[in-house]
């Protein structure tokens, strides 16, 4: 059953959007290839594995084609912005994750190394590629807008995902600035081995937590990332979830939902560049945490209370 399910839905998905599932399937043999590397090659990068970051990129990566092939179902009268992006995303893909496996082969880092004219060259064509693809994706944004579709609640969810992914990739440019240590490193030799970093507060390469590898110790900036470039997956999933309500109702919930999301990627990204570490946030980043659940959850409550006064109203028409 499983098999055949798997196989129906990547039908579905290469006949929306040929060379998205392409790139898809080839990151999720990317991933096997990794995951050899992880187990056969003993060498590390700034104290992770070499083959981790090729691994959790070729997973993003497949997961990033997918959905956007199977947001284009819901965007029938823009063929030609489908063509134009699904070509764009799977090219930028296929080479940045081809300049990261390269780079791992080589022992070296691929972000923020430009150390030798190889390697700037490198970084600056992946920097350039991900801009494109980020410009690329925003026609997307402006497409579900203006695309009438009948489930509101996944309108929804589609509308507010892609735009809070937007921001979450557009967060990714605060890393490529240099710190001050680079920026006072180059004032003493002249020379700028790396250019901008993940980690706020320290070097990249301490200690992180198990699996993704962020900061235990410092803000790190690639948790607001991924959060917000999660955001087109988590949110239609909650649509699903809530599909089985009154239209409005589940629209209103999956909206109150999708703000409370993007709040959330603004504490974090205030937390990382405070230079807190996620597990350990300060006074301050604590009590907008806070503030964000407190609001949050009324947001949830005021959206079911709607409801029932909806339903109430209807009962008495």
């Amino acid at each position: 059953m499983m098999p055949r399910s798997l196989n129906s839905s990547l039908s579905r998905l290469w006949t929306s959007n040929r060379p998205l599932t392409a790139v898809g399937l080839l990151m999720t043999a990317a991933l096997i290839a990794s995951s050899l590397g992880l187990v056969l090659d003993p060498r590390t990068i700034l104290g992770a594995p070499a083959w981790l970051k090729p691994a959790k990129f070729a997973v993003s990566t497949a997961i990033y084609c997918f959905t956007l092939a199977w947001v284009f179902t819901y965007l029938p009268d823009w063929p030609r912005t489908q063509r134009i992006v699904g070509w764009t995303t799977a090219v930028v893909f296929v080479f940045e994750v081809a300049i990261i496996d390269v780079q791992a082969w080589r022992g070296t880092t691929s972000h923020f190394n430009v150390g030798t004219a190889v390697d700037a060259a490198l970084f600056s064509v992946m920097g350039i590629a991900i801009l494109v693809q980020t410009i690329a994706s925003a026609f997307v944004a402006f497409a579900l807008w203006r695309q009438p579709i009948s489930n509101r609640t996944m309108g929804a969810a589609l509308r507010a995902g892609m735009v809070i992914t937007l921001l979450g990739a557009s967060s990714g440019g605060i890393m490529t600035v240099p710190t001050r240590t680079q920026l006072a490193e180059f004032d003493q030799t002249r020379r700028l081995p790396v250019s901008g970093a993940h980690t706020v507060g320290a070097p990249d390469g301490g200690a992180g937590l198990p699996g993704t590898g962020w900061s235990r110790e410092h803000g790190d900036l690639r948790v607001p990332h991924f959060l917000g470039l999660h955001a087109m997956q988590l949110l239609p999933l909650i649509a699903v979830v809530l599909s089985r309500g009154r239209g409005d109702a589940a629209a209103r919930t999956v909206r109150a939902v999708a703000g409370s999301y993007v709040a959330l990627f603004g504490i974090l990204l205030v937390q990382a560049l405070l230079g807190e570490p996620l597990l350990a946030p300060g006074s301050i980043t604590f009590a907008l945490f806070v503030t964000w659940a407190f609001l949050s959850v009324a947001a949830l409550w005021a959206s079911r209370t709607w409801h029932g006064r909806d339903r109430s109203t209807l009962a008495r028409a």
